[in-house]
């Protein structure tokens, strides 16, 4: 009884259950409400069609996850020393965070043909538009994790003659990662949102570029499929960042995994 328990309360049970009620639901209401295919598809229509092209959106699906991690690597390598300086400084903060939070405020749509139009139709234009949608929460979680670290800690670490190097690296940098790795997993999902619209504005390939055509088709179980192959995609790779979260850090996810089992 406490195993089936534990099992029906797991972290990944949950999510599983939700989706099958929302699937359910979804069917009952296109049955009940006799809502026709071409607005909305029933979730059977859905998975036959991803069975029918799953070569198809699996081949498509590459250049979706080259520039999702292209412009998720931009932004951790670029986002994460701009925010050391900016809590390292108040000087630079004063220049740089403005800028940054400017940045943000741009629509991305606006600006992605202009990537197109300077760099060309290949990968590196829908990098970028991922690196920009995946490096403000980037900067911002890397900050406020900076400068959570106590004074007291650090006044300490130099009264006993603590250089600055090591003192970044066995407080700063220890108390920071739990910050810059949760911001890694909003930005690895706005990635792919940002891979996406870059493959919208001007690409031939990608999960971008077959919801486009489906869209012009008016495919709707092929809009779905893709939706559903990208909503994978994203889910993987939050994995994949929280797996790394907890070799890094396991203080840090042991301490949030007692957290989860109390609830």
């Amino acid at each position: 009884m406490n195993l089936a328990r534990k099992i029906l309360y797991s972290q990944w049970v949950r999510p599983l259950l939700l989706i099958v009620v929302v699937l359910v639901a979804w069917d009952l209401v296109i049955r009940i409400f006799k809502i026709p295919p071409y607005l909305v598809p029933t979730p059977e229509a859905i998975l036959q069609q991803i069975v029918a092209q799953w070569p198809m959106l699996l081949q498509e699906s590459v250049p979706t996850l080259y520039a999702t991690l292209g412009g998720f690597a931009l932004s951790v390598l670029i986002g994460v020393p701009i925010a050391m300086l900016v809590a390292a400084s108040p000087l630079i903060e004063s220049y740089l965070y403005p800028l940054v939070v400017f940045s943000q405020s741009i629509p991305k749509v606006a600006i992605a043909p202009l990537f197109v139009v300077w760099f060309g139709f290949g990968l590196f234009p829908r990098m970028l538009v991922a690196f920009l949608l995946g490096f403000f929460p980037v900067v911002v979680s890397t900050v406020l994790g900076f400068k959570s670290v106590e004074k007291d800690l650090i006044d300490l670490a130099k009264s006993m003659g603590s250089s600055p190097l090591k003192t970044f690296f066995k407080i700063s940098l220890p108390h920071a990662l739990p910050s810059i790795f949760s911001s890694m997993k909003v930005s690895i999902t706005l990635a792919v949102v940002g891979a996406v619209v870059g493959e919208f504005v001007g690409a031939n390939s990608g999960l971008g570029f077959v919801l486009q055509r489906a869209n012009g088709n008016f495919d709707q179980p092929l809009i779905f499929s893709a939706l559903v192959v990208l909503s994978v995609i994203g889910a993987l790779l939050f994995v994949a960042i929280d797996m790394l979260e907890r070799i890094a850090i396991p203080w840090h996810s042991s301490h949030r995994a007692r957290l989860l089992d109390r609830t």
